[in-house]
């Protein structure tokens, strides 16, 4: 078959297309930067459309020849009008499909009530319904959370359960849900592509647990060998607050956390197993949560992370071009930069910056970069712990803490562009290249500002560069010379340690 995967970038859709491709399928990946695929491990055997949902010709164009189109395309966080853009986005690939002879539209939605549902849901379920009536037949699957390594789901689950042995807790702690392994929805998604019924309505999908939040986080503890962890039901947390809550405490930024604590107000368990009818249950049968989460944390561990919930666009971020296109001519830019000599090769500076972020840190004073990250986070931004998918390797699109990597010429070049709230567009180049035979180490900042508040943000935090970069070329260095980047962990703080 033929398969057309929208949502390449993000955590399914990226899990997905190597899926499909072990199966025997070809590929088409429709994304609106071809360039955020370029580092993935499978690029070389798909087919690229560059198109957004929204644009008509050119999402036919993606269509054209292809069987059976996943659409795995909603927007977490944004706006007021995020339903009036999923809406139109949908509509318009699902008249696209029907021009270009599409076979079937794969959807993946959320597992919902039928009423009370909140803004996010509401919007996901319409998109559902959208394709379920026009003339393409569609498969809608409904899943409730999702356990994987890297999932927001999960994210959320582990920090709230790891950071907090004590906490106090919503009402949604108590409510039933049925979370599914991301094992068992690939395998879903990748079992329709070769049915030949024609089917047009929707399925529940859920693991073989039935479980509270509450009971949830009491299971990854036990799985990740933690104490029993205590919980008290505090009636008065709303959903506004209780997502402020999990940005505070875990990396999933509170736009994202919204949602998925709104999606947690109500009873999400499975209705009918019709799709069994279909796809048939593994002879194992399907993955149990305690299952999942262990294979999770193995993941983790193994740093086997495929892809990320920060692997798409997160909301807010910039999308603007990049600092040596032709559009800056005239612009504004403020550079601080700064080089130093390393006595050690071009190879080992690479393997230093190249893991920077993350358990790592930034090779600069710790206190300033945590409390920039509380500051983000603080008016909604991503904050510092959104971490790497990988401690070692990058990749265009990745998240590096509160910073997403723009290009990387592997030992030359990372490039990476800031995602924290700020009155203009950042970004942090850091290089290698040799000069007169001795290992030169190249740190740019640059900022572009937006109207006055950008100007005066830029030389108020001026001061303090000295402290946060002008720190960060010695200590790079100094850690390249060791040949060793874990050795950096044991230094203190005061010594100028990487650690954040």
């Amino acid at each position: 078959m033929r398969c057309l995967v929208t949502g390449a970038t993000g955590y399914i859709g990226g899990r997905l297309v190597p899926e499909l491709l072990d199966a025997g399928h070809d590929v088409r990946c429709m994304v609106r930067e071809a360039s955020r695929l370029r580092d993935q491990p499978w690029v070389s055997r798909v087919e690229i459309a560059q198109a957004d949902a929204t644009d008509a010709a050119r999402t036919g164009k993606a269509l054209d020849g292809v069987d059976v189109a996943y659409y795995l395309i909603h927007t977490m966080g944004g706006g007021e009008d995020f339903a009036v853009a999923d809406r139109r986005a949908a509509t318009t690939f699902a008249i696209a499909a029907g021009e270009a002879g599409v076979r079937r539209i794969l959807y993946l939605g959320g597992l919902a009530p039928q009423d009370e549902l909140s803004p996010h849901m509401r919007s996901r379920t319409e998109v559902g319904e959208i394709f379920l009536r026009y003339q393409v037949p569609a498969v809608v699957l409904r899943a409730a959370a999702i356990i994987g390594s890297g999932s927001a789901s999960f994210e959320m689950l582990r920090y709230l359960t790891e950071r907090l042995p004590v906490m106090t807790t919503p009402r949604w702690v108590g409510t039933r849900t049925q979370p599914i392994a991301i094992r068992d929805v690939l395998r879903y998604l990748v079992g329709w592509a070769v049915i030949e019924e024609e089917v047009n309505r929707s399925f529940d999908i859920g693991g073989p647990d039935m479980l509270t939040y509450a009971d949830m986080m009491r299971v990854y503890a036990d799985v990740a060998g933690l104490s029993r962890r205590l919980i008290i039901p505090v009636p008065l947390l709303t959903p506004g607050l209780s997502s402020h809550w999990v940005g505070l405490v875990t990396p999933v930024p509170a736009k994202i956390a919204r949602p998925l604590v709104e999606s947690l107000r109500n009873e999400a368990v499975c209705r009918e197993h019709d799709i069994v009818g279909y796809v048939p249950d593994p002879p194992g049968g399907l993955i149990g949560f305690r299952e999942a989460v262990a294979l999770a944390l193995q993941r983790i561990k193994d740093a086997k992370v495929a892809t990320r919930w920060s692997s798409a666009s997160t909301p807010g971020a910039p999308s603007d071009p990049l600092p040596t296109d032709p559009a800056w001519a005239g612009g504004s830019l403020y550079v601080d930069r700064r080089a130093r000599l390393v006595g050690a090769s071009p190879q080992a500076l690479w393997v230093v910056i190249e893991a920077i972020g993350g358990e790592m840190g930034w090779y600069s004073l710790p206190i300033a970069w945590r409390l920039r990250g509380f500051l983000d986070r603080l008016v909604g931004g991503v904050g510092l712990r959104c971490g790497r998918r990988d401690p070692r390797r990058l990749r265009v699109g990745d998240s590096v803490d509160f910073w997403r990597v723009e290009e990387v010429d592997p030992g030359r070049l990372l490039r990476l562009r800031a995602e924290m709230r700020l009155p203009g567009l950042a970004w942090l180049e850091l290089s290698v290249h040799q000069s007169r035979g001795r290992t030169v180490y190249g740190q740019r900042a640059i900022f572009h500002p937006r109207g006055l508040a950008g100007h005066l943000y830029w030389w108020l935090i001026s001061p303090f560069h000295g402290l946060i970069f002008g720190r960060m070329p010695r200590n790079v260095a100094a850690a390249a010379e060791r040949g060793d980047i874990r050795g950096a962990q044991d230094r203190p703080t005061w010594l100028g340690s990487p650690m954040r």
